[in-house]
């Protein structure tokens, strides 16, 4: 059995990994700190935990071996780095950092400290991953030449109910968040094209303040891979009804993504729908694993540097307005 503290509830998904602990039986939610008091004393309330108005006191006082991490994204570096350094373990939400190097060090400093470090790169466990990951080992699609990914919603989207959309104001803040549309919905693609693509030679990027907020709520990412294929990234905040989208093509087949949906055409044969295989454990179940049993997860630290690295370099594409090489 594992006592975790949730540290903040900033973050949309920091009901989902409560929920979720809350679910896994080896999994006790024991306390919340939060940067909004306000905030995380009505979230601890809500739990039936106590609420510690400092890490120091929550560190100094509380009995936990773990932390789930729901910051900004800008306070992760600080957050996760203290956390490692009181011997905690930490699970936390995308992306791990704002920047590389931060990234890198956060890792380094888990490997070394004997710490257990896991982001939530869930579409990772996914069946459909597990899937394209196995016709790529085995080359069943011959040569890869072409990747294509989407991930969008319509948070930002106006409405009578939500004048801004469902999402929160804090997720345009460009201090906090690092970025809109990119840096959040668009962390899946980058990470599923790292994993299912390979490393990145150059890219471009355009990101739109379609709405005009002041981080980008549509951008897209074109990628030039290592091996020489190429690659399209999608992230948004602004469609209606866009399902999520995959594909993988290469010298000998294709795989189509559409949702949980797969098909798949070898040569000129039929397009043909799939069986995906069972998903992963989860990346919670994961790290769970790894504290109690020492199990090698399946996300590793490359995972999450490169998520990081990624983003960076398409900022930066979009910056100044030109292709650039890693």
């Amino acid at each position: 059995m594992i006592r975790v503290a949730m540290m903040s509830k900033w973050h949309v998904h920091a009901t989902d990994y409560l929920r979720e602990a809350n679910a896994h039986p080896e999994v006790e939610v024991a306390a919340v700190w939060d940067e909004d008091p306000a905030r995380g004393r009505a979230f601890a309330r809500e739990i039936g935990v106590p609420f510690y108005d400092s890490t120091s006191s929550l560190y100094r006082e509380a009995a936990i071996d773990g932390v789930i991490v729901d910051t900004p994204t800008n306070m992760h570096p600080q957050i996760i780095a203290e956390a490692i350094q009181n011997k905690k373990h930490v699970f936390s939400e995308k992306v791990l950092a704002l920047n590389a190097s931060d990234a890198i060090h956060l890792t380094d400093l888990a490997h070394t400290s004997g710490v257990h470090l896991m982001l939530s790169l869930s579409r990772l466990c996914a069946p459909y991953t597990v899937y394209a990951e196995s016709l790529l080992q085995e080359e069943a699609l011959g040569r890869v030449t072409s990747f294509r990914c989407r991930v969008a919603h319509d948070g930002s989207v106006p409405t009578d109910e939500h004048a801004q959309g469902w999402l929160p104001a804090h997720f345009y803040d460009p201090i906090t968040c690092g970025g809109g549309a990119l840096i959040d919905l668009g962390a899946h693609p980058i990470y599923l094209s790292n994993r299912l693509a390979g490393p990145v030679r150059a890219l471009s990027a355009r990101l739109e303040a379609t709405l005009g907020h002041e981080v980008d709520d549509n951008a897209t990412v074109m990628i030039e891979y290592a091996s020489g294929a190429l690659g399209l990234l999608e992230s948004s905040f602004v469609s209606g009804g866009s399902p999520f989208l995959m594909e993988i093509h290469g010298t000998k087949g294709s795989l189509l993504i559409e949702n949980e949906s797969a098909r798949v055409r070898f040569g000129r044969g039929p397009l043909v729908a799939v069986n995906l295989p069972p998903e992963r454990r989860s990346a919670m179940t994961q790290w769970v694993d790894a504290i109690l049993r020492d199990t090698a997860p399946e996300i590793t630290p490359d995972d999450m540097i490169e998520l990081t690295r990624v983003n960076e370099l398409a900022q930066q594409a979009h910056r100044e307005g030109r292709r650039v090489t890693r």
